[in-house]
């Protein structure tokens, strides 16, 4: 939720955990129900797109409001796609299927509210926001409880602690235990303390049973869910005498999150049979054990389409009425010279070769003349895997540009070990090394720093490789490590992974 409404440095000021609790996380705004809903940001801010003329969204936020099937209502229809080249690895996110630990306890908590004599905080369960729907109708009522009774089959509080253990409470807190026990017997260094993925191939006998009576459980949570917005959608259209406007706000709220919940229930299911079962040829499923320093974070059964352009297609470009999508590094580089050619790259990376509309194409030359304005170094005498030399060619390195420098890295281990060895006699110069993974603050706010002082220098993964503007003398000199061997720009995604790598 940081961004121009919402600085980026309040995260690191107050800490995530804390910033998570101003901000609607999976549906569980109350509206109306809530007392702040009058003075809202983010409300004022859906009612005012919905009358603009234009909307300015980024990639995630506008495909999740179609896939949620509220592009008509906000003006969905005519899109312009800044920074195309994002645009698989959004989709690719938006349309995944999760089934993890920390998913089903926010459902339970959505469902059931605060537990075990807890009343601090706005979190507030599914019962009280529809107490007096409850006392209006039977019907609802008694649909309302059958869903409460089946959510108690989802993973609670300290579920990872009993995983632990090796007592796990319910149908789903047994999966996620079998989960992370073949994630561990199949990993080849389970003890580096990272994070750890494996195949979901050839899954084990417990793993699906497991599967099975999750499964199970799902369909009896589903089932109530059904009925249950069924019910409040025929109130909403009856709209008895009883229905006052801040009990039809909290329901039409409740409606769309049981809708959106049904459909991620859904996508559950269609996971949990492919266990034991013939793998989808559409997509890729792996299991997951999210660590960070050997402290266990998450556990969870990951699904991602093989071309996620395909429900983009269908969910965003079809029921626009028009998409312009720009972009200047979508297209081959043997071809950017060529405004006719190299367009088979571009039309596939946005999917607009699943619209059955004639795609138009057009290309302008740069108007910057890098061949004058910009040199190529390409240090060839830097130890494979040697820390120390890599550290010192990066420190020469900023040294020679006199700051100005980003430092971009494949491993947060290995930033953290050069950042350990030039931060402190750079910073004696008057070059102050910025760092990603290691100052508290996030990325946006890391960079801001970065263009202001034009002295200091930033090292950063991936998310600093992308879509970071520092225009001026701020920016004088980039550092990546790259293969001499160029790669096939052919790309797959390899089995047990959900990472698109390199033939």
């Amino acid at each position: 939720m940081v961004g121009g409404d919402l600085p980026g440095w309040l995260t690191g000021l107050f800490g995530m955990g804390r910033m998570a609790a101003l901000s609607d996380r999976r549906g569980e705004c109350v509206y109306a129900g809530c007392p702040h809903y009058r003075r809202c940001f983010i409300e004022a801010a859906i009612a005012r797109s919905a009358a603009a003329d234009i909307v300015v969204a980024n990639h995630a936020l506008v495909m999740m409001n179609a896939a949620r099937g509220r592009a008509e209502g906000l003006g969905l229809t005519r899109l312009v796609f800044d920074e195309g080249h994002h645009l698989f690895e959004a989709a690719d996110s938006t349309f995944a299927v999760r089934l993890s630990g920390g998913e089903a306890l926010e459902l339970r908590r959505w469902l059931l509210g605060p537990e075990g004599g807890r009343t601090r905080g706005r979190r507030r369960g599914l019962e009280t926001r529809l107490s007096e729907l409850g006392m209006e109708d039977p019907a609802a009522a008694e649909a309302l409880g059958a869903t409460l009774k089946a959510a108690q089959a989802l993973p609670g509080d300290q579920w990872l602690a009993r995983l632990a253990e090796g007592a796990p409470y319910g149908p789903l807190e047994a999966l996620l235990g079998a989960v992370r026990e073949t994630v561990l017997a199949r990993a080849e260094e389970a003890d580096s303390g990272y994070g750890l993925e494996a195949d979901l191939a050839a899954p084990p006998p417990r793993l699906i049973d497991a599967a099975q009576a999750a499964a199970q459980a799902i369909e009896a949570l589903i089932k109530p869910m059904r009925v249950l917005a069924g019910r409040i959608e025929a109130l909403l259209e009856e709209q008895p005498e009883w229905l006052e406007a801040a009990l039809r706000s909290r329901l039409e709220g409740a409606r769309l999150g049981l809708d959106y919940r049904q459909q991620m229930l859904a996508a559950w299911l269609a996971l949990l049979a492919r266990i034991g079962g013939a793998p989808d040829p559409d997509f890729v499923d792996w299991l997951a054990l999210e660590r960070v320093d050997s402290r266990e974070l998450d556990v969870a059964l990951c699904r991602h389409w093989l071309d996620p352009t395909r429900p983009l297609a269908t969910t965003v470009y079809q029921p626009a009425h028009g998409v312009a999508i720009t972009s200047a590094t979508l297209r081959d580089p043997p071809a950017i010279r060529q405004p006719d050619q190299g367009w088979d790259q571009a039309q596939a990376r946005v999917g607009a070769r699943h619209v059955a509309a004639r795609v138009q194409t057009s290309a302008a030359a740069s108007p910057f003349d890098y061949a004058s304005a910009a040199r190529v170094l390409v240090v060839t005498d830097v130890k494979r895997g040697d820390v120390a030399q890599l550290a010192g060619a990066y420190r020469s390195l900023i040294e020679a540009a006199g700051g100005g420098a980003l430092g971009l890295f494949t491993a947060i281990a290995r930033l953290k070990a050069v950042h350990a060895r030039i931060a402190e006699p750079l910073t004696a110069n008057g070059l102050p090394v910025l760092a990603q993974h290691i100052d508290p603050l996030d990325a946006g706010t890391l960079v801001d720093l970065f263009r202001a002082d034009r002295h200091a220098s930033l090292l950063g993964t991936d998310a600093l490789r992308d879509g970071v503007d520092v225009p001026g003398e701020a920016l004088r000199l980039a550092i990546l490590r790259a293969s001499l061997v160029p790669p096939d720009p052919a790309a797959r995604r390899t089995p047990g992974c959900g990472r698109r790598c390199r033939l």
